[in-house]
């Protein structure tokens, strides 16, 4: 893939997971990152491990269900730096109850993080792009969760299903600034959020073609790529990265 250099990109929930691992690859690349968390002390963490290895990496903290916050995130962004090209929207939550459990600050408090942070980082990124007369990329995190139901999980189905369409209504409108959109929807992701159960992870493993779970970097890879110029041709997509669950799911 072609190097990143002269890009400056954000990733939001970057300090951890998913977005710790995009960071890690495209900075590699060339890209500099801010790395937006509400966790400061990751960010500044990963921040300096970026550095040590020769990379270009900032911290900033951050509560991305807060509008107002990320239009500062953006606008810091490019203020410190001269140019603004991507941003990864990434950062989400999950909070499992059933349906008749599931009251309004429940359903809420994951769609304000999981929806509508993703609405605002779409929404001042592209109109920093413009103000900039910036082509520039994009993506966000859906999930398979977006696409099939799952028991618990009201609030965030309802979230990420709303991503895979915003993704593909942004890309529609913005394709004449060309802004390209794109999301990815993983599957069953080995990191902290899944708890420590192993009976729990051996569960949704089950339930990929290949009986595991996916590691973080292999959709921090399809990320990467999306904001590559090899990807000029992929827009309003959501790719899964889900080991077949989608297409052939197991159990």
């Amino acid at each position: 893939m072609s190097d990143l250099t002269s890009k400056v990109i954000v990733v939001t929930g970057g300090a951890s997971g998913i977005g710790k691992e995009t960071v890690l690859q495209l900075t590699a690349k060339g890209a500099t990152v801010v790395i937006a968390d509400f966790n400061e002390d990751a960010a500044k963490q990963l921040a300096s491990e970026v550095e040590s290895k020769g990379g270009n990496a900032s911290a900033y903290k951050i509560d991305v269900s807060k509008g107002d916050e990320v239009k500062q995130l953006i606008d810091w962004t490019s203020d410190t730096f001269g140019t603004f090209n991507g941003i990864f929207n990434n950062a989400g939550i999950g909070l499992v109850k059933p349906l008749l459990e599931m009251d309004p600050e429940s359903y809420h408090k994951v769609i304000d993080v999981d929806q509508h942070s993703v609405y605002y980082g779409i929404y001042y990124a592209a109109k920093k792009m413009v103000e900039l007369g910036v082509q520039g990329t994009i993506v966000n995190t859906a999930s398979i969760y977006g696409s099939v139901a799952a028991t618990g999980s009201f609030n965030y189905n309802a979230a990420k299903a709303a991503v895979v369409m915003m993704s593909k209504s942004a890309a529609l409108e913005l394709a004449e600034h060309g802004i390209r959109v794109n999301g990815v929807a993983p599957g069953f992701i080995d990191t902290p959020i899944l708890g420590e159960s192993p009976e729990v992870k051996a569960a949704l493993a089950e339930q990929h073609m290949r009986g595991e779970l996916i590691k973080p970097e292999k959709v921090a890879s399809v990320v990467t790529f999306l904001f590559t110029e090899e990807a000029s041709a992929v827009n309003g997509q959501t790719i899964p990265v889900d080991d077949g669950f989608l297409s052939f799911k197991v159990k």
